[in-house]
């Protein structure tokens, strides 16, 4: 039986205060019931008219029609409704403030709430496009009623207005500090859920190559099964002499051999650009092409340099394997081809794999298979283009199943800026000495400690020659 097995990744939840609870709608009920408040105070106290109380009917209907406005409209368009709210909120102080009268407290009371609203859910470029219909809203009100305006309100009414107004700012303050709260604690969720994702797409990537991973988290690849026909440049390696070791070590021992040959390899293999398919065994299998390429010619000698490099590296590790105990010369052989093959994502639809198949990967396979320890074979397509930059040598022809004639092949012996007296690439190795110098890639600094030491091995050796 199959069964689907999900990754555990503990994603925090953020908890938010009470969908129900509209603050939008409480500060508003708020806002309209301190300004009734504040007209039924001035009503007992005489200074305002009777008919108010038709005005004081229209404060406490208003908030809950802005309400069921907001719980109509679509979350798209919400902001936009919120923010005309917010006007006519302005358009309908500026009556509540100039229909009974500029009476003194009550009146800035009643334009302290109305700012202050404008400032919280506008900021203060909202707050001076509400004052603009404010203002002459009081005025229209003033002019309609044709009230006379006082300089002062009784006890009761200023005590009223000042309770609300106080009691209105301290509520709208709590809510604003709720909502910052929330906020930071939300902003620190989400700091929290990106460092996860980053670490476990960190995690993740180790199983794909680099370029593939690449690829599909910017979004330039979807992960879908679905291929595509390329010219790559395939190679094809694995270690000669690795299935006697094998006998000899420990499954531990060998186990960490391999790892940090696999690691040491698949470094040149990044450093030259080459898209790491897989590892099986001992061999390794990789690819220039895909997902990016930079010609033909170019991915053809990205992957002929990198396989020199691994063939000169090899011998260091082979000194290092020795200092370890490991006498076993471990030798690795390469084989390289050129031509079109199928890549993408194979398997099913809950278990991919980026791989590449096609008669060019069994060519790879083949020509690694015939080739001696140390040596690198490359087909002839692989040798038209790299044969001005890479010196080969013809090795004749061989049958390949799936290929209907014979295929020249070619040995790979080092490149053309490396051969004669010019050349920057020295080694030699013998039993307890490797010497491996390239000498552009040494600095100023380097080559003075370079040659203290070679001078301090030079006397050492003459001194045990004598």
């Amino acid at each position: 039986m199959n069964e689907t097995h999900s990754i555990p990744v503990k994603i925090p939840v953020l908890e938010l205060e009470d969908q129900s609870i509209n603050p939008d709608h409480t500060l508003r009920v708020l806002a309209y019931g301190a300004a009734g408040s504040i007209m039924a105070a001035g009503i007992y106290d005489g200074i305002f008219e009777p008919w108010i109380w038709a005005l004081i009917a229209m404060t406490l209907i208003w908030p809950h029609v802005a309400y069921y406005l907001s719980r109509r409209t679509p979350a798209i368009k919400s902001s936009a409704l919120r923010q005309r709210l917010l006007m006519a909120d302005c358009v309908i102080g500026g009556l509540v403030i100039g229909l009974p009268g500029l009476v003194a407290v009550p009146s800035l009371a009643l334009l302290l709430m109305v700012c202050f609203s404008c400032l919280i859910a506008g900021g203060v470029r909202r707050c001076l496009l509400g004052l603009t219909l404010l203002i002459p809203t009081i005025l229209l009100g003033v002019a309609i009623t044709g009230v006379d305006t006082l300089s002062h309100s009784p006890l009761l009414t200023s005590t009223v207005a000042l309770l609300t107004t106080g009691l209105y700012i301290c509520f709208t303050a709590y809510y604003s500090h709720q909502q910052a709260r929330v906020l930071m604690l939300a902003k620190t969720q989400i700091k929290n859920q990106r460092e996860q994702s980053i670490a476990l797409s960190h995690k993740l990537s180790k199983y794909l190559s680099p370029q593939v991973w690449q690829s599909i988290f910017t979004g330039e690849r979807d992960v879908r099964l679905e291929t595509q026909r390329k010219k790559l440049a395939i190679f094809f390696s694995d270690i000669k002499g690795f299935t006697e070791l094998a006998e000899e070590m420990e499954p531990e021992a060998l186990t960490e051999l391999l790892n940090h040959y696999f690691n040491e390899m698949s470094q040149l293999a990044l450093r030259h650009g080459g898209t790491i398919d897989k590892f099986v065994g001992d061999s390794i299998l990789v690819f220039f092409g895909d997902p990016t390429s930079k010609g033909q010619r170019d991915d053809a000698i990205a992957c002929v340099s990198m396989a020199i490099d691994m063939r000169k590296h090899m011998k260091i590790l082979r000194q290092k394997w020795q200092s370890m105990g490991i006498k076993t010369p471990l030798q690795i052989r390469m084989g390289i081809s050129t031509g079109y093959t199928t890549v993408g994502n194979f398997g099913a639809e809950n278990r991919m794999d980026y791989t590449i198949i096609g008669k060019e990967v069994n060519l790879a396979s083949r020509l690694e298979s015939l080739a001696d320890p140390g040596e690198i074979l490359v087909s002839h397509e692989t040798f038209s283009l790299i044969k001005d930059t890479i010196m080969c040598r013809d090795k004749g022809e061989i049958t390949v199943r799936g290929f209907s004639r014979p295929i020249p092949i070619y040995e790979v012996v080092d490149f053309r800026r490396n051969m004669g007296p010019n050349r920057s690439f020295l080694e030699h190795e013998h039993n307890g000495f490797a010497m491996y110098m390239d000498s552009e890639k040494i600095t100023s600094k380097e080559r003075v400690a370079i040659l203290s030491a070679l001078e301090n091995a030079a006397k050492h050796l003459r001194q045990q020659q004598n």
